[in-house]
């Protein structure tokens, strides 16, 4: 059934000064697609300053934006009594540290056994919210925070935040590869041209940015911290593999373990039994989509990776390196 999700209200970033209209606005509210806010567009469902805009006219800067997108309802979804690890609950806001292996949201071939399938079962309530109020993703095999709004009042505010970059949010991964500092990957990202359920770097994608900071290099791994200056599909793991430092694990961008020579027993065994890519969403900070409170929370890496960068600090330091 599709319904009509909570008005957005907010003004276009001056740094989009010359895009077009429909491309910006793609930008701003990643949880839908261009061609559905074409039709938006198109329909009346978003106006700008007040009046009716086509998609492709170009935008100043500082416009004021009033969106009513349609949301698909899922009418199917539904709860099961799967454990949360909530780290904050309140009448508006619940944020959880999703465990790897769990999918945040049901489709094609995952309609039960999902995080909304558990959040509905913690709270009934959230059947009127679209996605259970989930307002961002983590990828499956993703582990760390993730924020739910509890009202229709939360979720339109928590997605304006989001377009707008008003979430702090920074990862902590396991790379192949040795930087030697810290840096910035400014790149756009779209589809894959030839595998879809891909993505990757293309000038005509999606602009997006990622730090990445240095905390440890291994013998020929590194620990890096991430900030997401975006949130696009995949961003982190498309963007380290984009500058040779693709993440330990990936089963769809990584493809090598980079075990380094002499690798000891212990040290090969932990490197090919990490089934999944070394990717945790360390930390959230935000400001409380209704109070208007500064919150910050943070959930240390599950123990998988406690594990793995267990194994990689006694190889390295084994092997007379210092930490950095």
């Amino acid at each position: 059934m599709t319904d009509s999700a909570p008005p957005l209200q907010f003004s276009v970033p001056e740094d989009r000064a010359g895009q077009r209209l429909d491309k910006a606005l793609a930008d701003l509210l990643p949880d839908f697609s261009r061609n559905q806010i074409q039709g938006w567009i198109r329909s009346g469902r978003i106006t700008v300053d007040g009046g009716r805009w086509r998609p492709r006219d170009a935008v100043r800067g500082g416009e004021a934006v009033l969106a009513r997108p349609e949301t698909v309802v899922d009418e199917t979804l539904t709860a099961e009594p799967i454990p949360l690890d909530i780290v904050h609950e309140d009448d508006h806001l619940l944020v959880v540290n999703k465990p790897a292996g769990l999918v945040v949201h049901p489709g094609a071939g995952n309609r039960e056994g999902t995080l909304a399938n558990a959040l509905l079962h913690f709270d009934a309530s959230l059947e009127a919210l679209p996605r259970a109020g989930i307002v961002h993703r983590l990828d499956k095999l993703t582990s760390g925070l993730l924020m739910i709004a509890r009202s229709s009042l939360a979720r339109r505010h928590l997605v304006e935040m989001l377009a707008l970059r008003d979430i702090g949010r920074e990862y902590e991964a396991v790379v192949c590869g040795l930087p030697t500092a810290g840096g910035r990957v400014d790149a756009a990202i779209g589809r894959h041209p030839v595998d879809r359920k891909r993505m990757s770097v293309r000038p005509d994608g999606r602009p997006a940015a990622t730090e990445y900071r240095l905390l440890r290099r291994f013998r020929a791994h590194s620990h890096l911290s991430l900030r997401l200056e975006s949130g696009r599909t995949h961003q982190i793991r498309v963007h380290m593999q984009h500058v040779g430092l693709p993440l330990l694990g990936d089963p769809v961008y990584g493809k090598r373990l980079g075990m380094p020579a002499g690798a000891t027993p212990p040290l090969q065994d932990a490197l090919r039994g990490f089934r999944r890519q070394a990717l945790h969403a360390r930390s959230l900070s935000l400001t409380h989509p209704v109070t208007g409170e500064s919150l910050a929370f943070s959930a240390p890496p599950p123990q998988d990776m406690r594990q793995l960068l267990d194994v990689l600090a006694r190889d390295a330091d084994a092997g007379g390196q210092t930490p950095r």
